[in-house]
């Protein structure tokens, strides 16, 4: 059974095929994926491949995605969600992405809050790592304002659009 998160304005849910069409409106905007490692997306096909992936990662317990959805609107506007997830070894890494017409909004920051209390107290993580690219400042500031602590630089670690990028390594700890 997928668990279904509330916050104050937010739905985190199963995503669906149904949700193929938010998938793409994100994934299809460069201002999304220009930090994100994954190339922008140019066919809904690309989309529906995304929500077989991310059922495929939650029943195989190597992730968990949770469409976002504002209590108000029908229809997701992101993602968020633990990616490499090891129940073994009690660590998985959050990712996430929003539509920039929901930037600014504080929805991030209040699925984010939700997401890490679910995988401390649900999945049982001791640890919560984060990757992401050294000019995203958005999600940059955005983890350290929930409390992870950047660890390093991983030189080259991305490849996006044929080039190398740099990412800080970040670490949230249960203790």
């Amino acid at each position: 059974m997928f668990p279904t998160l509330w916050t104050d304005r937010l739905i985190l849910r199963e995503i669906t095929k149904e949700d193929a069409k938010g998938i793409f409106a994100c994934f299809s905007n460069e201002n999304v994926t220009r930090f994100y490692g994954q190339e922008t997306l140019e066919r809904i096909e690309q989309a529906e491949s995304f929500v077989d992936f991310f059922s495929n990662s939650y029943r195989e317990k190597r992730g968990i995605r949770w469409g976002i959805e504002r209590r108000e609107a029908e229809g997701i506007i992101g993602t968020i969600g633990f990616n490499a997830w090891s129940p073994k070894h009690k660590r998985a890494e959050i990712g996430y992405e929003i539509h920039p017409s929901h930037w600014r909004k504080g929805y991030t920051a209040e699925a984010l809050s939700t997401v890490i209390s679910y995988g401390f107290e649900k999945l049982d993580l001791n640890r919560i790592g984060a990757v992401v690219f050294t000019e995203n400042e958005a999600s940059n500031k955005l983890l350290v304002k929930a409390g992870f602590q950047k660890e390093g630089v991983l030189k080259e670690y991305m490849y996006q659009g044929g080039k190398a990028y740099d990412t800080y390594v970040y670490s949230l700890l249960r203790k």
